[in-house]
């Protein structure tokens, strides 16, 4: 059996290069992605154009979102080609996805460099060392998570005078509050002081980011904008803002072939300690049962046991994305009602799916589905994704689901 959205749950392999925009092969059980490498990292060698030579913008990202994030900059900015470094992650379906995406990044006439940033001991210093050309000649700078303390540490490397932020899903909405009150930069979901010996050694760098990131006094030589889909009405003066509608995206792909069954969207907070795996579960039936949903699109960090657990109680159909999922949906066919739970999903699909007749709803987390290790920031952290989100619809049952 195939279909175009993913790879189910088990067995799954990375979808074969030039077929970026094709239907992916979907096997049965859990993914397990092939790791294949060429000289260049990403499984392929590369070009004379990848050496980056006179690249006057420079885009480190380390996940799919973060660079369809910068392809829809990109686009939104009408910029000229530029040069994206990835610097690739440990996770097999996050790299897998970052290759799908960075074939699409060339079919647009970038440059993708990718970096075995975590490779070893003596990756980064050689990630280091071989970008510091880059850094120094670039006089525009994108990132997409800049509470990534790699990131922090090649801000350090620059003097580019025009910094960009994009979306790294709904963190930018924390990061755009914490710059706002001259708070440290610390991801809403970590838990304790933020004080151990590796934020104490990485301070000084994260210091510098924000300040970095900081717009200047009117007048100043520096620039930093934002380029989001996400509510930032809190942004500090300064701080140009452009909203993302995902227009590249809409070019791109669909309209979408629209079925009757509804699609749950999957989350990583079990994985993140913040929710209750059995509470996660219930929830998920609970949805799928009231709203007749077929298929449980996987975020790519989910673990497979949880998934196949799922799976087995809950009887949805389990995909692994082979993109992120706005590209996905767009492409199709999708459900014509998409369930989410707080996520940056309830944000970007609107958006993504504009002009077509998909809703998305979202579900909120109930407080007694925390595990004791949350954050306590995190009930408000995810109560304002829901509440800022437009153009969605906010399911009325969540009350007696979360009762039971």
């Amino acid at each position: 059996m195939s279909s175009p959205e993913g790879t189910r749950a088990e067995g799954a392999e990375v979808p074969p290069r030039g077929t970026a925009g094709a239907p992916a092969r979907r096997l049965p059980g859990v993914p397990r992605q092939r790791d294949r490498t060429g000289p260049a990292g990403d499984g392929t060698s590369p070009g004379p154009a990848d050496t980056g030579t006179g690249t006057r913008t420079l885009a480190f990202v380390e996940s799919p979102a973060q660079l369809l994030n910068v392809l829809e900059w990109a686009h939104s900015a009408d910029a000229a080609a530029l040069t994206v470094v990835v610097l690739a992650p440990h996770d097999p379906m996050t790299r897998g996805q970052l290759r799908r995406m960075a074939e699409l990044a060339r079919d647009e006439g970038h440059t993708v460099r990718w970096e075995e940033a975590r490779g070893g001991p003596t990756a980064p210093l050689r990630t280091i060392g071989g970008l510091t050309p880059l850094l120094r000649r670039a006089r525009r700078v994108v990132i997409g998570d800049p509470f990534s303390r790699y990131v922090q540490l090649l801000l350090t490397l620059t003097a580019a005078r025009d910094l960009v932020v994009v979306d790294d899903g709904t963190a930018t909405m924390e990061f755009v509050s914490q710059l706002a009150r001259g708070e440290r930069l610390v991801r809403w979901h970590r838990h304790g002081s933020g004080r151990g010996p590796r934020d104490l050694v990485f301070a000084p760098f994260a210091a510098t980011t924000r300040r970095r990131l900081t717009p200047p006094p009117e007048g100043g030589r520096r620039s930093v904008g934002l380029f989001s889909s996400m509510p930032v009405d809190d942004a500090p003066e300064g701080i140009r803002v452009t909203a993302n509608e995902f227009a590249w995206t809409r070019r791109r792909f669909g309209p979408p072939r629209v079925m009757e069954a509804a699609d749950i969207v999957g989350t990583s907070l079990v994985e993140t300690g913040v929710v209750a795996p059995d509470r996660y579960l219930a929830a998920v039936g609970t949805l799928a049962r009231t709203h007749g949903a077929a298929r449980y699109f996987a975020h790519r960090r989910e673990s497979t046991e949880k998934l196949r657990r799922l799976a087995s109680e809950t009887g949805l159909e389990v995909v692994r994305p082979d993109l992120p999922l706005e590209l996905i949906a767009r492409r199709g066919p999708v459900g014509r009602l998409i369930v989410s739970f707080p996520s940056t999903v309830v944000h970007t699909l609107p958006l993504a799916l504009r002009g077509t007749e998909v809703r998305v709803a979202v579900c909120d987390i109930d407080p007694r589905w925390l595990t004791a290790h949350a954050s306590p920031r995190a009930q408000g952290f995810l109560d304002g994704v829901t509440g800022t989100a437009r153009d969605v619809q906010r399911l009325p049952f969540v009350q007696r689901m979360a009762a039971g």
